[in-house]
């Protein structure tokens, strides 16, 4: 059975695995984290790929997500392969308005499906980083503190002093 910690190149010992990376951030809020690659691994592009919406439109490669689907295993060992080896480049992504009550248009770019897995696998090690720096009443864009909570706090808070 593989241990689930190693010597890092500090002598200390280091977690594998996401968890490490969050207990490492909870220890010391200071800590520059400077090798994060090792992350990505296929497990994470796939649990990114199903955390994806089935049903979303074909990205700038004219790619759904059902397509994807055969031959996904193979295909996200190949993706984890380019990112780990430098050779991932994500595609441009193409530019889209959408016309706002107001008048105006919003500006949506529309990426590849390759770049959105790779874009969730990275949301994923990076939450776990800045999640420890939420405070308990941040609701801004936690996964954790999601707006429901604030407005039940809300409902529910004794507002006289």
């Amino acid at each position: 059975m593989k241990s689930t910690t190693v010597r890092t190149q500090g002598r200390v010992a280091g977690s594998f695995g996401l968890d490490g990376v969050r207990q490492r951030a909870e220890m010391d809020r200071k800590v520059k984290f400077t090798a994060l690659l090792h992350h990505i691994t296929a497990t994470l592009l796939r649990e990114s790929y199903y955390q994806l919406r089935k049903d979303a439109a074909a990205g700038v490669d004219d790619e759904t997500w059902r397509e994807y689907y055969v031959g996904h295993w193979d295909r996200i060992e190949n993706l984890r392969e380019r990112i780990h080896t430098g050779s991932y480049r994500a595609q441009p992504s193409r530019r889209a308005y959408i016309d706002k009550e107001d008048g105006s248009q919003r500006p949506l770019g529309i990426a590849a499906l390759e770049d959105k897995i790779v874009q969730q696998a990275v949301r994923k090690v990076l939450n776990r980083i800045y999640e420890v720096d939420f405070l308990s009443f941040s609701y801004g864009f936690s996964f954790s503190n999601l707006g429901n909570t604030l407005l039940f706090q809300l409902f529910y808070y004794d507002f006289s002093l």
